[in-house]
């Protein structure tokens, strides 16, 4: 996936961006074919260091689930929800697209409709709150307090990003598609492309930053998960369309871009193995109630 995000201006950030937010249910199905499930690593990760399941009736949904109850936050179609769910957790999602919602619900994710800063949690509480690919498009201090708010004690805020970094010649076809395409795009349009991790970096800054001023959570962690990730031309093209610089754009804006994406991944015989790591910050919730 190309690493390039609309841009905040210094004084917002992501999370102000809503049009671009609930965009994503443009294309709900290719949405959850095409974009990339998570390392069971860290799935067994969040797991392991949950505190356990709750007592019976704490939380929704799934009465006698065996495992850890989970908060999917912005769930999509429920990619991380149904990854919790097979590794034995009771799973909620939380997510404003009904779009979106309404795929993860024909896979049996409960989903409730709702930006999670304004959702209402009913005295419900959880072992883990977990946000994939999401938590940019959270308020860093409202949605970690409201995260305190939800968990037990020992309960675990886990927010985490894939980071590929793709074939330079790909992300740069990328960017400069997108400035000829988009030009009013946030993209900017003077920079060099850079490493995804770099790119990246921000986002998880402002995540720790939002744990820590929020309070009522010990300091956060980085955990990151590395592998190999090896993508045809045709599974790169298909993903292309479900990134936020794109999912506003008209149809055959869009088919321009793909159309030069294209001709610098057919030079890729075979497709390309490209390094991706997926980044979690993490933080357990202190106290004792």
């Amino acid at each position: 996936m190309p690493t390039v995000e609309p841009e905040p201006t210094p004084a917002t950030g992501t999370h102000h961006l809503r049009e671009v937010a609930e965009s994503f249910g443009a294309d709900a199905e290719r949405y959850d074919r095409a974009r990339p499930r998570y390392p069971r690593a860290l799935v067994d990760r969040v797991v392991a260091a949950a505190p356990g399941p709750a007592a019976p009736g704490s939380a929704a949904p799934g009465p006698g689930a065996p495992g850890p109850a989970v908060l999917d936050v912005g769930c999509g179609t429920g990619i991380v929800a149904r990854q919790f769910r097979a590794a034995g957790c009771a799973v909620l999602g939380v997510e404003p697209d009904a779009r979106m919602a309404a795929v993860a619900r024909r896979d049996g994710v409960v989903v409730e409709e709702a930006v999670f800063e304004g959702w209402e949690p009913a005295g419900r509480r959880f072992d883990a709150v977990v946000a994939g690919q999401a938590w940019h498009w959270v308020d860093p201090v409202a949605g970690a307090a409201k995260a305190a708010r939800v968990l037990r004690p020992g309960g675990l805020l886990a927010v985490f990003w894939h980071v590929p970094e793709p074939p330079a010649q790909v992300g740069a076809a990328f960017l400069a598609a997108c400035r000829r395409v988009a030009p009013e795009l946030p993209l900017g349009a003077g920079a060099a492309p850079r490493s995804a991790l770099s790119v990246y970096e921000p986002m998880f800054a402002k995540a720790a930053d939002g744990i820590r001023a929020a309070g009522g959570f010990g300091e956060p962690e980085r955990w990151r998960f590395d592998r190999e990730r090896h993508c045809t031309r045709d599974s790169w093209l298909a993903q292309l369309p479900t990134s936020g610089v794109l999912t506003r754009l008209p149809a055959d804006e869009v088919a321009r871009v793909v159309d030069e994406v294209g001709a610098a991944f057919a030079v890729l015989e075979g497709g390309s193995t490209m390094p991706c790591a997926t980044v979690a910050v993490v933080a357990a919730r202190t106290g004792t109630t």
